[in-house]
């Protein structure tokens, strides 16, 4: 139910996106998926913690053997890759509070963080820092791969340019710490 809700958040959009709509796509009646979630917010936390492990899978998988600026741009891109790819599972990710540190929640952005801090020891970023660098981090990545995904960039300069001097930018920022 949750893979089926997450393709349908992707396709309409988090906020189109409604149990009517769910039960449509997979053939029941409404009624029948409170079998599965206990309604549509419990249904778009669970669609925002596959989202996050999912984020953190290719965030992951992208930095490993990178260091640097390598480890920079290859989790930027991943980061931006899965936004682009799958905008409305990630639209279910923002403002959602975990309850506590045992909720899958908070596993799952903890993942996440944990791939963005590795891209960090890349750098010589003091301890007292580390939160303001990753702070920065999310919100360039997280800044560019929304505006992108909603068709926000719509001059004539290449986006995959700008993206590449973001990461440069980002380097660049990352250093001077």
């Amino acid at each position: 139910m949750v893979a089926a809700g997450a393709a349908l958040a992707d396709e309409v959009g988090l906020a189109s996106f409604t149990m009517g709509l769910l039960a449509e796509r997979v053939g029941v009646r409404t009624p029948s998926l409170y079998k599965h979630v206990g309604g549509q917010d419990d249904l778009t936390r669970r669609i925002a913690v596959l989202a996050l492990n999912e984020a953190a899978d290719a965030v992951g998988g992208a930095i490993q053997g990178y260091a640097g600026r390598d480890a920079l741009a290859a989790a930027a891109r991943a980061f931006r890759a899965f936004v682009l790819a799958h905008p409305g599972r990630y639209a279910a990710t923002i403002g959602m509070e975990p309850t506590g540190p045992d909720d899958p929640l908070a596993t799952a952005g903890g993942r996440l963080l944990d791939s963005f801090t590795a891209v960090l020891r890349g750098y010589d970023i003091p301890e007292p820092a580390t939160d303001h660098a990753l702070r920065t981090l999310r919100s360039l990545c997280h800044g560019f791969a929304t505006l992108q995904a909603g068709n926000a960039f719509q001059w004539s300069a290449d986006i995959d340019e700008s993206f590449e001097w973001l990461i440069g930018f980002a380097d660049r920022g990352l250093r001077g710490v």
